[in-house]
């Protein structure tokens, strides 16, 4: 349940900040920042989506919730959106250039997240 909590919340979040970024920092950053912006929203939205569908499975109580594959796809999902969206956030807003230092870091979780989804999806075949 706490993954599909976890995903709304993630959602809720790159639609907040997606419209605090257009309205309340667009003037105020460089173009550059604000395309970085724009990439972490977009990567939150797209992720917040995957993790929500991966807690509703989870949820579901089918064959997919017993595999333990989803769930750490689901938890490398989170935290790679985690370490990938929010250090553009705060690097941005609180002028903080070191903190992008962390995104590439959530870029491989995310990918990791990825492969481990994959695994998932083989093991269900196998099951079913």
């Amino acid at each position: 349940m706490m993954i599909l909590i976890l995903g709304a919340l993630l959602g809720f979040i790159s639609v907040a900040f997606g419209a605090y970024a257009e309205h309340g920092l667009r003037e105020a950053v460089t173009e550059e920042h604000f395309r970085f912006l724009m990439t972490a929203i977009r990567y939150n939205q797209v992720h917040a989506v995957v993790i929500a569908a991966i807690g509703l499975a989870l949820l579901n109580g089918g064959k997919l919730s017993n595999l333990p594959a989803l769930k750490w796809s689901g938890l490398l999902f989170i935290i790679g959106t985690v370490l990938f969206s929010f250090s553009i956030y705060l690097s941005v807003s609180l002028d903080i250039p070191s903190l992008v230092n962390i995104t590439p870091v959530g870029g491989i979780t995310i990918m990791a997240a990825w492969l481990v989804l994959i695994v998932a999806g083989i093991l269900a075949k196998k099951k079913l």
